[in-house]
């Protein structure tokens, strides 16, 4: 992510930003001071009480952390929109994809050296209790219909750290050759369609 974050602001031309790989928990460590501190899809990974206390150290006056969500998709609904004719092609078979990963890697999810079948919730109590006022509740509409192919995602399946390539082991290419097969059975065009989900932020400001 950093390496691909460094060749899009090479491509256009920013030369004001730097990237620093680090853990949340490891914050400020010198960073400096910032108007927005967002968090896109990963509180719930941290240890969330002390980088919501780190946080707060880092924000420079009016400033605010700014936490973005996108929920899932309904495979439902898309599929709905594939029969009206709304959608080119159909949508990911996500209840396939999550049986064969069932049957590689078990009932439980995987995430790091540990089990998560569930997210902790609860984020504007913790924040509030780091010294910021209560969330403000943003939605930016999207709703945009965008077609993936086969390989998209395939690297989304293995971008996912309940599937992780080397959850697998010896048995990486088997699991890909039958996810392939999975994906083909629902698309022999190998071309699916996604329309993407509206994004809810969640904003907390210090008290001025």
């Amino acid at each position: 992510m950093l390496s691909q974050a460094s060749l899009a602001a090479v491509r256009r031309g920013v030369g004001n930003a730097a990237w620093v790989r680090r853990r949340a928990e490891d914050r400020p460590a010198g960073l400096g001071s910032f108007l927005a501190v967002t968090l896109a899809a990963s509180f719930h990974w941290m240890d969330r009480p002390r980088v919501a206390s780190a946080v707060a150290t880092m924000l420079d006056p009016g400033g605010a952390v700014v936490q973005v969500d996108a929920p899932a998709y309904r495979a439902d609904e898309l599929a709905a929109e594939t029969r009206r004719g709304t959608l080119p092609f159909p949508p990911p078979p996500d209840d396939a994809l999550d049986e064969l990963r069932r049957r590689y890697l078990g009932g439980d999810r995987r995430a790091g050296r540990g089990i998560r079948n569930t997210s902790p919730s609860g984020e504007d109590a913790v924040f509030r209790r780091a010294g910021f006022l209560p969330a403000e509740i943003v939605t930016v509409p999207d709703q945009r219909a965008v077609g993936q192919t086969a390989d998209d995602i395939v690297a989304r399946v293995f971008s996912s750290s309940s599937t992780a390539p080397h959850l697998f082991g010896d048995r990486r290419d088997h699991f890909e050759a039958e996810l392939r097969r999975v994906l083909a059975q629902a698309s022999p065009a190998g071309r699916f369609s996604v329309r993407l989900p509206d994004n809810i932020l969640r904003i907390w400001r210090l008290p001025v």
